[in-house]
């Protein structure tokens, strides 16, 4: 290992929570002020995620921002040289190869941000968040608003009767809810 990697402060920041509840625009708002800085950066999203833009990573406020689509985790580490700060969004639709690609990443001296849903539509960790909020360096839970009851929302429930566990969609499909209207599902 060379000493600039060793006097680098690389570390791990997870912005999760569920659907609605800000995690791409908080991660955005965390770009903004490593471009004040100048610093290099490399931002990345699944290859499967095109519900606004295949090449850009888009908040539901429409905040956008060019992004690399990438198939799987392996993808990440070849395309981060002379990088200073790796952003990594939606990332709970990554294999669990990406715990060790961030771990590996921030031992190198870089600061890696990554967003993503911590649970499933059922309540369920999901993907590998939960692996990487357990080695982050710092963990943001957001919340969205109940559209029920007004509560802090933590659950992302699906409308409809499909059980598959990776479904995109927006308000169409999934509505932010309460612990407690989450189990009633009404």
């Amino acid at each position: 290992m060379n000493i600039e990697n060793l006097l680098r402060q690389g570390k791990i920041e997870v912005i999760t929570g569920s659907m609605f509840s800000g995690k791409t625009e908080e991660l955005l708002r965390r770009l903004k002020r490593v471009a004040i800085a100048k610093l290099r950066t490399e931002i990345f999203k699944p290859a499967i995620d095109t519900r606004f833009n295949e090449k850009a990573l888009v908040s539901h406020d429409f905040n956008s921002t060019i992004s690399t689509p990438i198939e799987n985790s392996s993808a990440i580490l070849p395309l981060c040289n002379n990088i200073d700060v790796i952003a990594i969004d939606e990332a709970q639709f990554f294999d669990s190869g990406l715990i060790d690609v961030c771990d590996a990443l921030a031992n190198k001296g870089i600061r890696v941000i990554v967003a993503g849903l911590d649970m499933d539509f059922m309540g369920k960790p999901f993907g590998p968040i939960p692996g990487l909020m357990a080695i982050a360096d710092e963990v943001t839970k957001l919340h969205a608003i109940c559209v029920q009851c007004g509560r802090p929302a933590l659950n992302s429930f699906r409308l409809g009767s499909n059980t598959d566990q990776i479904i995109l969609g927006e308000m169409e499909l999934y509505e932010p809810r309460c612990r407690i209207c989450f189990r009633l599902g009404k």
